[in-house]
């Protein structure tokens, strides 16, 4: 699904440059669920923007599905991530204007699918996350919990290879963090793979592998012990 071969990325240039990432290589295989972990400062942002394809590295080469993506123009790449790619982000990035529905349609207005068909399948995808009941509801009407399920809805729409979550319980309550790791973790076995950038060790003891970072470079790269479940 993934592979990354000496990914380098810089910031700056000169004396102010900054080495985000240095000779970073991996492999991520369908349906595996990975937590990447860091401290503030350790690359682990910086690379899951150039694994969902929100960046790309000053140097080295990265697959998805297949895909060199440094050889995608920018319209190929904008169609790369809107057809294979979900994010879950730990601010939510709904727009306040529009209703849990119409948020979660969103990315389909890019797509050939009718605007009907797309309320339908996000409809669908609320009562999955079961929030059937509040598909109506604008976001200030929901909990932060609640915002984040519509999140991983909208994250799932366009039905993609792979989901990409940034922090998902960053802002939640703990009670709310395992709900909603219950739900990914439902996710994944539904055949979903799942890379995941959180800074605790709780919530990437869900995960089945766990990649650590420091100063720009993977230190580990292991199995958990034990994958938890919610």
């Amino acid at each position: 699904m993934i592979t990354a071969k000496s990914l380098y990325k810089n910031f700056g240039s000169g004396d102010s440059q900054v080495q985000a990432l240095r000779d970073v290589s991996l492999s991520i295989a369908e349906n595996e669920f990975v937590a990447i972990m860091g401290s503030s400062g350790s690359g682990k942002s910086t690379l899951m923007n150039i694994l969902g394809c929100l960046d790309t590295p000053s140097s080295g080469q990265y697959q998805l599905a297949g895909q060199i993506i440094g050889q995608l123009d920018d319209v190929s790449l904008s169609a790369m991530r809107n057809q294979h790619i979900g994010f879950i982000f730990q601010s939510f990035h709904l727009l306040p204007r529009l209703t849990a529905a119409q948020n979660v349609a969103l990315p389909l207005r890019y797509t050939e699918i009718e605007p009907e068909q797309a309320i339908a399948r996000a409809n669908d995808l609320l009562d999955q996350v079961g929030l059937g009941h509040r598909k109506d509801h604008k976001p200030h009407e929901m909990s932060g919990g609640q915002r984040q399920r519509v999140a991983i809805a909208r994250a799932l729409v366009n039905r993609p290879k792979v989901i990409f979550a940034d922090e998902p319980t960053g802002n939640l309550d703990s009670k709310t963090s395992k709900e909603i790791m219950q739900l990914l973790c439902d996710l994944h076995q539904q055949g979903n793979t799942i890379v995941m950038v959180t800074h605790e060790d709780e919530i990437a003891a869900y995960a089945g592998r766990v990649i650590r970072m420091r100063d720009g470079q993977i230190m580990e790269d292991s199995a958990c012990s034990v994958a938890r479940s919610a």
